[in-house]
């Protein structure tokens, strides 16, 4: 039931998240869960990627 999930309902859903690219510094918007990447990301200025789990 969604009533009754409160905040542990927050927890599992994923917030974005403007970062710069590690490799170009382009703005990437990366959608977060628990502090980590909660999806793949491609840079598409340069192609980097920020795996799924990445520690943000």
């Amino acid at each position: 039931m969604a009533v009754l999930d409160g905040c542990e309902a927050q927890k599992r859903t994923p917030v974005p998240k403007e970062i710069k690219c590690p490799k170009c510094g382009e703005e990437l918007e990366v959608f977060t869960k628990d502090g980590m990447a909660a999806e793949e990301v491609v840079c598409e200025k340069c192609g980097h990627k920020i795996e799924e789990g990445t520690k943000l």
